[in-house]
């Protein structure tokens, strides 16, 4: 009944397994991956037409992961997966930016992927399963794929590259300085395609001697899935890409003066117009036919690919009249909104970012329910991208993909530099708004959120910026690399290569290939032009900041104070009675930990203060010798007891009361009377003992020999 084909091999620390034949037949491409005890099954199904019309690759990804691999059921009302994660998301995307330009071009039939992880050891991530997964069922697809790739995750501790370490080794990687990097690459066999990266100030060196080194560690990857697709790959879709050789020649002909006029344009506004202008006086210029050729869209593109890639590699000069290497004039400014926590905006030529940092306590970290298990954030940047920032009329309110990737981006870059929790225990959100748009707004989001975090009075270890490159390759001897892109650079161009970091190394990468790779040499004169401009643009915000600002007087203020574990318990009481009359009483938001590290937050210094007497009166130990404000709660025949130490009493003997005898406590004292008593010890059986009369009851200063 079923016709199964299994290929593994070694991996690392696990075994990689490909299967297919069993699961899904019908799908044109299933392919189930397993590394360890993790597995993704991946579905691929194409349209066998393309859609009347169809201007561009329908290409979608679906990553998905069922709690039931894990061993667990959904939380919520519902008890069922519902929207995708931010996880899921940025995996769906993962898996997307590697695969999409090595379909044959011209290839305008829509494209499923569907990646669902069915079984997760808690050790090997599924994403790195799934791309793999995705990869091998393309290829046995029959679709015309030029593929395949593959890829893996490194890690970097102590000088030393870690192929696909595990999830724990990669999670809260701020918090464990050894391991200093969370790397993903995808590459065919010949060139790199796709780098992921979280880092921690690695060197240039560094960063590109962890991309070789994962490049080669999926070379035996590309090869069993070769191996594997041999045996059971279907016949390839005939597919032949369209030849509108002869529309592009009219097209050129028609308008190739006018686009070069137009793309000499320096203001971008002017020049989308003179663009639209163009393309209209082209199709002006068509017959009826070429102007209902489908190709006709694909023909333009190629014209104004053709002049704006062109001119670049031949003069060096680029359309908004820079050159290679320049970056664009920059303004930062900090302190804009009165009542926020932070506030900044960043602009760099005709891109802008308005960031602002909101501090919050233990209460507002954000709670993340994953396949591993539940986990709090205390770092959230939200990055939002209206139309009007393009000078567009669009959708608006749902979070896209888009906006999501971008600002995991931006969380990425600047996390690195973040205090410890312990020395600043605050909950931080950062908003990028992107105002303006230009090319790289993810970039203006991290320079726009170092300042702005810096102005709310967090002390960053160091100011972090980010630039992206573009690269324009007509062969491996003839290219431009291009320093801070522009929006119509990065459309029309062959590479979007972002780097952020501060002024000693590197704390995100992001790369996207849009052609079949490039070389290291390429990377590496990248990496350098890139490490220039992130210095200059360094500089530049140093005009507004370089350090911490002072807190902002709107935030919470947040004292930390660390109980024994043993004592947590009391501080909390019965149902939280004890912690709730702390909050009732002081005004002060508490919240305490598993390993008795308690936040005391409010605007109010008196009320931290109150809350923290209330909690130390509760964990303290009282100290022999020392002198207390207490209140008579009992008055017997054979002295008085006073509560003076939190709720913990002790007994001041009749004797102790005052330099002369009395026939009664009754004589000088009543119960609720306030009185300064001084600690004398512990009897026998652990009882207090007492005494008021060695002590002045009006100053509570203990009385000298001298003064009696």
């Amino acid at each position: 009944m079923f016709n199964v084909t299994t290929k593994s091999m070694q991996w690392g620390e696990e075994t990689l397994t490909l299967e297919t034949g069993k699961i899904a037949r019908q799908a044109d491409g299933c392919v189930i991956a397993t590394l360890g005890e993790t597995s993704v099954l991946c579905a691929v199904t194409f349209a066998k037409t393309q859609k009347p019309g169809q201007d561009f690759f329908p290409l979608t990804v679906h990553y998905g992961e069922k709690y039931y691999a894990a061993g667990k059921v959904p939380g919520g009302f519902f008890k069922r997966e519902a929207r995708p994660t931010e996880k899921e998301t940025l995996t769906s995307r993962l898996i997307d930016r590697p695969i999409r330009p090595l379909f044959v071009e011209g290839f305008k039939n829509e494209v499923l992927v569907i990646c669902t992880v069915l079984s997760h050891d808690l050790v090997n991530d599924p994403d790195i399963v799934a791309m793999i997964g995705a990869s091998a069922a393309l290829t046995i697809s029959g679709v015309p794929f030029m593929g395949p790739i593959g890829a893996c995750r490194v890690g970097y501790v102590d000088g030393e590259y870690i192929l696909n370490p595990e999830i724990d080794d990669m999670h809260d990687l701020r918090n464990k300085p050894e391991q200093r990097l969370d790397l993903v690459v995808a590459g065919t066999k010949d060139a790199v395609m796709m780098v992921e990266s979280e880092a921690y100030e690695l060197s240039e060196a560094e960063m590109l001697g962890a991309v070789n080194f994962a490049h080669e560690q999926i070379q035996p990857v590309i090869d069993l899935i070769i191996d594997f697709a041999e045996d059971c790959a279907k016949e390839p879709f005939d597919y032949q890409p369209p030849d509108y050789s002869a529309l592009y020649d009219a097209v050129a002909k028609a308008g190739e003066e006018l686009m070069r006029k137009a793309f000499a344009i320096t203001d971008k506004q002017e020049r989308t117009t003179a663009v639209a202008e163009a393309r209209e006086a082209i199709k002006a210029a068509l017959t009826e036919e070429q102007l209902a050729d489908e190709n006709l869209g694909a023909a333009m593109k190629k014209l104004e690919a053709s002049i704006l890639r062109g001119d670049v590699v031949k003069t060096g000069k680029r359309i908004d009249g820079r050159d290679t290497t320049t970056v664009r004039p920059i303004v930062s400014e900090t302190g804009l909104l009165p009542r926020t926590h932070g506030s900044a905006l960043f602009t760099r030529g005709e891109t802008q970012g308005l960031v602002v940092t909101t501090l919050g306590t233990g209460d507002d970290e954000q709670m993340i329910d994953a396949l591993q298990g539940m986990y709090k954030s205390n770092f959230m940047l939200h990055y939002n991208f209206p139309p009007y920032s393009v000078g567009e009329v669009g959708r608006f309110g749902f979070t896209g993909r888009r906006e999501i990737g971008h600002g995991k981006l931006a969380w990425r870059a600047l996390q690195a530099v973040l205090p410890p929790a312990t020395d600043f225990p605050y909950t931080i959100r950062v908003v990028s708004e992107i105002t303006e748009s230009n090319g790289s707004s993810s970039m203006a989001s991290v320079c726009g959120g170092s300042l702005s975090m810096m102005d709310a009075g967090v002390p960053l270890k160091a100011p972090v910026a980010g630039v992206a490159m573009g690269l324009i390759l007509e062969d491996s001897d003839n290219y431009a690399i291009l320093t801070d892109i522009l929006g119509d650079e990065d459309h029309l161009g062959d590479m979007d290569f972002k780097v952020a970091g501060t002024d000693k190394g590197i704390t995100s990468l992001q790369m996207d290939i849009k052609v079949a790779g490039i070389t290291p040499d390429i990377m590496d004169k990248a990496l350098a032009q890139a490490k220039d401009a992130r210095l200059h643009i360094l500089g530049e915000m140093a005009n507004a900041l370089t350090e911490a600002g002072e807190f902002s007087a709107h935030a919470p203020r947040i004292e930390t104070m660390q109980i024994p574990t043993d004592k947590i318990r009391e501080v909390i009481g019965s149902g939280g009675k004890v912690i709730r009359e702390i909050v009732e009483v002081s005004g002060a938001k508490v919240d305490i930990n598993d390993e008795g590290i308690i936040k005391i937050a409010s605007p109010n210094a008196e009320a931290i203060q109150k809350a923290y007497d209330m909690i130390n009166s509760i964990v303290a130990e009282p100290e022999e010798g020392k002198i207390y404000r207490g209140k008579v709660v009992k008055i017997v025949d054979f002295g008085a007891f006073v509560n003076f130490f939190g709720k913990r009493d002790g007994l001041v003997h009749v004797s102790q009361i005052e330099n002369r005898r009395l026939n009664h406590p009754s004589d000088v004292l009543k119960e609720g009377q306030e009185v300064w008593v001084k600690l004398l010890g512990f009897d026998d059986r652990g009882k207090v003992r007492l005494a008021m009369k060695m002590v002045d009851q009006e100053t509570g200063k203990e009385i000298t020999e001298d003064k009696e």
